[in-house]
């Protein structure tokens, strides 16, 4: 795959300026790009909206996710979308992010780049999503659901998670499929 062109002063409208300076064209991330290796000499994480939300959860929590999120916006169910819009919400010096709908030769509406590589991303979406659970959990009636929930996310160990996740998905891998 070549690497993403860096345009000058002359970016045409499908640059994208990064949170390190550096810009990068829309048309180098294709939808099979999760992070790429920048002038800067940083690695950022590319997301896209095509990006199923399997991408950093088995389908099973994905599921979950969908059943318990109600969006209030215009899209029918969680997804990747409200993930970097957390992602964001937290970071919003770290990420840069660009509307391409107007754009039918890229394959996707939305893309994310973060000052992150693709695993560093990875554990602050689990960790995110792990802090919106416990907000949720802390309001249930149940206190002993919300003690043993508690528990659980004690003994959760965020790396370990995504370390075991990401190879069982083995990411490099253009066969790689939801859990």
């Amino acid at each position: 795959m070549p690497e993403p062109r860096v345009p000058g002063d002359d970016a045409p409208s499908s640059a994208l300026e990064l949170s390190c300076g550096e810009r990068v064209d829309v048309k180098d991330l294709d939808m099979g790009v999760r992070e790429f290796e920048c002038a800067c000499g940083g690695t950022h994480a590319v997301v896209q909206d095509v990006h199923p939300p399997s991408r950093f959860f088995p389908e099973s929590l994905v599921a979950v996710l969908r059943e318990t999120v109600e969006p209030a916006d215009d899209f029918e169910e969680f997804g990747t979308v409200h993930l970097m819009g957390v992602v964001l919400e937290e970071f919003p010096d770290a990420v840069a992010v660009k509307d391409v709908s107007d754009d039918g030769s890229v394959g996707y509406t939305m893309v994310w780049v973060t000052e992150f590589d693709s695993r560093r991303l990875h554990e602050i979406v689990v960790e995110l999503v792990v802090e919106l659970m416990e907000h949720a959990v802390s309001h249930a009636e149940d206190q002993n659901a919300v003690q043993e929930f508690e528990q659980q996310m004690l003994e959760f160990d965020v790396a370990e998670f995504v370390d075991a996740y990401r190879a069982q998905r083995d990411f490099a891998d253009e066969h790689d499929s939801a859990l």
